[in-house]
């Protein structure tokens, strides 16, 4: 017996749920169709969406002949075969095939670059299907003769939906006449993907008789698994830890500690945790509490030597630290406009009075010529300019309003005066 999810597998592109925003009476993809011509394309998405169903639909809609590859098991080898063979098909005014490969993010660069001819002359439309952000895994020569299409997780009356369709119309559930009475836990653990909610379905079916009703103790009963929905390989991944810095900048220690939980408890790397807070400390806190960064470090060294499960006492006290901090971005926005100050001016020389002179020559050309050495003045402290010439005076670092910089401003001003007044 195939299992639901094959045998509930869409016929049409109005039997797949969800996805209104591209496949609806209004869809864009809906629009292109009716046109009769799509472009390469890229589906991203979570599991269980119906992103192959929907490329399999399109090419069926379309009449087009359709080649799918998996990049699990497909390379460079199989691409080239694959394309030979659609290049034997474009004769009589036969429309091209559709190529579709499915998690197009495992493919190395070599092998997203043997697609890039039979893309861009139209030997083959691409589609191919992620779980990641095409961003950072398809190379942007790919990604520039591709739309990016986005596909959303099923909402839970999307889910609901489905559910009744899988209890009145399927084969083996439509007999025994099952019914619904708690939705919870059949939501949660499916967490937006129609695979695994029809998975459940099955397992349901095998388990309760003729007439009998779905609970919440049912559903948790048959399906032992961790309820944290947490992929430490996918989109999850980024946005939780994006979620755990947010909430360390915005300084609010019950809402950093929870992400960190999550990651923790989803099985993440404590190495990779480490190395984010390594980072907030310098970017969000910086010059506001420079021991956060001590305390970063601190810990990045020590979850080295403890391991888990002691290494999240160490990964709390540091998440909970520096959300707890005072906050400056002074330092990070500071090298961001000297690099586009760099950026803008290109290469300026170097004044000759900051430059080294280890020969004759160089000094017979005035390197080092009226060099100052400042622990030579008053506090060690002597004026002269330090900039190239034609950006002098240039203001840069820009204190911020917090105990610790308030010093380095009143330090800055006793020095220079007007040219670092703020």
């Amino acid at each position: 017996m195939k299992p639901l999810a094959e045998r509930l597998r869409p016929q049409t592109l109005s039997d797949i749920v969800g996805q209104q925003h591209l496949i609806g009476p209004q869809g864009v993809l809906t629009k292109l169709i009716h046109q009769g011509h799509i472009p390469s394309m890229i589906f991203w998405g979570p599991p269980g969406v119906g992103k192959t169903t929907m490329a399999r639909l399109i090419a069926q809609e379309l009449q087009r002949p359709m080649f799918a590859l998996s990049a699990v098991h497909s390379g460079v080898k199989d691409v080239r075969e694959t394309i030979d063979k659609a290049e034997k098909q474009r004769f009589f005014d036969r429309p091209n095939p559709i190529l579709f490969i499915d998690e197009i993010h495992r493919f190395s660069k070599a092998q997203q670059d043997s697609l890039l001819h039979a893309v861009e002359n139209g030997t083959v439309t691409l589609i191919g299907a992620t779980t990641e952000n095409p961003s950072f895994e398809v190379i942007s020569a790919l990604l520039s003769r591709s739309q990016v299409y986005v596909l959303q997780p099923l909402s839970d009356a999307e889910l609901l939906d489905l559910a009744k369709r899988a209890l009145e119309t399927d084969e083996v559930l439509a007999p025994l006449q099952l019914t619904i009475t708690e939705t919870e836990a059949l939501i949660r653990l499916s967490g937006g993907d129609a695979r695994k909610l029809l998975n459940m379905l099955d397992l349901v079916g095998g388990a309760l008789q003729e007439g009998q009703t779905i609970t919440n103790e049912v559903i948790t009963s048959l399906v032992q698994q961790n309820l944290t929905r947490y992929d430490k390989g996918g989109e999850q991944h980024y946005d939780i830890v994006s979620a755990l810095i947010k909430s360390i900048r915005g300084s609010d220690p019950n809402a950093a500690v929870y992400w960190l939980a999550r990651m923790l408890d989803g099985g993440e790397d404590v190495k990779f945790i480490a190395r984010r807070l390594l980072i907030s400390a310098a970017e969000d806190i910086g010059l506001a509490n420079p021991n956060a960064l001590l305390l970063a470090q601190s810990c990045f060294q020590a979850i080295h030597v403890i391991g888990m499960p002691e290494a999240r006492i160490i990964l709390s006290e540091t998440v909970v630290y520096l959300a707890a901090s005072p906050k400056s971005n002074s330092a990070y926005a500071a090298i961001g406009a000297a690099l586009d100050l760099v950026h803008k001016t290109g290469n300026l020389p170097v004044p000759l009075h900051l430059r080294n002179a280890p020969t004759r020559l160089m000094k017979n050309l005035d390197y080092g010529k009226g060099y100052l050495y400042s622990h030579e003045g008053k506090n060690h402290f002597l004026e002269q300019e330090y900039l190239p010439e034609g950006i002098e005076g240039t203001s840069l670092y820009e204190p911020a309003h917090n105990g610790q910089e308030e010093k380095l401003r009143q330090y800055l001003q006793s020095c220079w005066k007007d040219k670092y007044g703020y």
